[in-house]
């Protein structure tokens, strides 16, 4: 049982997910690092990423890709949002947002309403390591535990591959 001061693990525990904590290094908890150091592959690797579509007020969106592929923010992600104009999120807002630092930031435990949307390439891995909501651990997750998470929606075509 996680601790429940913990809102990540809390919430993966209250959905009975399934979930292996992997530690790591701070100065490695980017992605391509990661992979490098601890022997994962880019394409088991998936991150999430907060997206803001320019609005009054703004609107946000997770979106969970592959490492290896690149979300379409200019087009999928834009109309998602209904807004004409739609950025990565900045560092901050990230923090901000999710209480989570880039390198950590993971689905789970955000105390705020935020939809997310995990790209359908996501789903046809085996298992995959994604944030854990610090930069000194990652997740090792089957993709069932985020289809468990209540805001996740799977999206065709959310990235596409990386050139």
């Amino acid at each position: 049982m996680a601790d429940t001061e913990d809102p990540v693990l809390a919430q993966l525990d209250a959905i009975g997910a399934r979930y292996e904590i992997v530690p790591c290094d701070p100065d490695l908890a980017d992605t391509a690092a990661f992979c490098e150091a601890y022997g994962y592959a880019p394409e088991d690797s998936a991150n999430a990423i907060v997206v803001v579509g320019k609005s009054e007020p703004p609107t946000y969106a997770m979106c969970l890709v592959l490492a290896n592929d690149r979300l379409d923010v200019n087009k999928v992600v834009r109309k998602r949002l209904g807004t004409r104009k739609a950025s990565f999120a900045s560092a901050e807002a990230t923090v901000g947002l999710t209480g989570m630092q880039i390198g950590g930031v993971t689905p789970f435990g955000v105390s705020t309403d935020v939809p997310l949307w995990i790209d359908a390439r996501v789903m046809e891995r085996e298992r995959l390591i994604i944030g854990g909501g610090s930069r000194d651990r990652k997740l090792l997750v089957p993709p069932a535990t985020l289809m468990a998470h209540p805001a996740a929606e799977v999206v065709e075509d959310l990235a596409r591959k990386a050139d």
